[in-house]
Formats: structure tokens, C-alpha cells, sequence
């Protein structure tokens, strides 16, 4: 068990210019990294979150240390919540939602499920789990708090920025936080521009340059 009370968050004008874009465009924007497992989704459409992490390791069934890191978070924190993908028990819910809410947590990103879906959903709380299950949890089991953890096969410290919408979850490592927006920046831009001229008429095939690779397979 390793507890750490407190952790370095990055600047919090970073952190909102990270709220604009999509998780797709980090996650091409990193070389097609950072992507949580695609099962790991809002339990609601439309649910959006991003702020840095705050990092829990916990015991499948058991929510102990989700309680005592909400006494540590901080306005805008994400909690990330390893519990190791178990889906037969819903250690988080409405009581846990009210907390986070009144501390100005911007959200969470379970690895395993929830409870009371419904009603987190109409307290407009994000939160973005494996699914949704009714069993309870104990509150026994020590854990980690703001200690790297690995979700899928990504690694996540405390501080990294966690993006989540639609399409899934991404995790931007701190260090790497401002490369990443610049190339995201550069990537909507382009983007913008294949819009404006597909429909102006041209082609995805002619805008990508995809008649090598189709003559290669004498499609053309």
C-alpha cells in the first residue's frame, strides 16, 4: 500500500485547452497511443470529463480508498480508479457522485463498473466505466493512492491529463502535455481544410493520396 497525499498538477489553462478537442485527435496526435480499452465508456452519451488524474488502486469489490481520495481531491481532478477490470460489483454510485460533486471533481474513469447510473446521469456527473452493476462494495481494503497505474496497456501517473468523450478515454502523459496539444492543434487544422474541400467536390482518395495503394491491388 502507498499513499500519497498530494501530487503536481499541470497549469490549469493547459489543462482547459485540453477540454476543446476530441480524445481521437490525442490519440492520433500521440502516434496512435493513449487510447484506454474501448470497452471503457460514459455510461451515458454525451458525457465529457478532462483534468488531470488522480490515481486510485483498489481492491476489486471494495471502495475504501475511493472514499479516503476524495478527501484529497482538488477542483477539476479526474479520478482514475483501478479495480483491476472486476464488473460484478458497483463500488461507485449517487453517495460517491454527491461527494465528488461538492469537492469540484471534474469526473471519473473506473476500470471495473458503477451503480445508480440513472441518477448520476441527472446529477450531470461524468463517469466512465466497463458497465454497470448493482452489487454493493465493503470498505475494508487498503490500496494506492496517486501512484502509477496501468489500465489496458497504458501506463497513468498522477497529473497526467485524462480526456474522455464518446468515443472512449485517452491519457496524455504531463510530460508530454504541450507537444501533444501543438501537434492536436495542427491535426484539427489540417483536418478543417480535407472538410472544406471535400465539400467543395474533391475526394478522400485524391485529398489522401490513396491511388498507390489502390493500383497495388489493381483496384484502379
Amino acid at each position: 500500500m502507498t499513499v500519497n497525499t498530494t501530487f503536481d498538477r499541470p497549469d490549469a489553462g493547459l489543462v482547459d485547452s485540453f477540454s476543446k478537442l476530441g480524445t481521437a485527435t490525442f490519440h492520433e496526435a500521440m502516434g496512435q497511443k493513449g487510447a484506454l480499452p474501448s470497452a471503457l465508456k460514459p455510461i451515458y452519451p454525451g458525457m465529457r470529463l478532462c483534468g488531470p488524474a488522480l490515481t486510485i488502486g483498489g481492491r476489486p469489490a471494495d471502495n475504501l480508498m475511493v472514499h479516503y481520495a476524495l478527501t484529497l481531491a482538488e477542483p477539476g481532478d479526474v479520478l482514475v480508479i483501478d479495480f483491476k477490470g472486476f464488473t460484478e460489483s458497483g463500488p461507485w454510485g449517487d453517495v460517491l457522485t454527491t461527494a465528488a460533486m461538492a469537492k469540484g471533481v471534474a469526473g471519473v474513469v473506473i476500470n471495473g463498473s458503477v451503480r445508480d447510473a440513472r441518477e448520476c446521469h441527472e446529477m450531470g456527473f461524468p463517469v466512465f466505466a466497463l458497465g454497470t452493476c448493482m452489487k454493493g462494495s465493503t470498505k475494508n481494503l487498503p490500496g494506492d493512492i496517486n501512484v502509477p497505474i496501468v489500465v489496458g496497456d497504458v501506463p497513468i501517473a498522477a497529473g497526467d491529463i485524462v480526456v474522455g468523450d464518446d468515443d472512449g478515454v485517452v491519457i496524455v502523459p504531463r510530460g508530454a502535455a504541450e507537444e501533444t496539444l501543438a501537434k492536436a492543434n495542427a491535426r484539427e487544422d489540417k483536418e478543417e481544410e480535407l472538410r472544406t474541400q471535400l465539400k467543395a467536390g474533391k475526394t478522400t482518395v485524391e485529398l489522401l493520396g490513396l491511388d498507390d495503394a489502390l493500383r497495388a491491388h489493381g483496384i484502379l
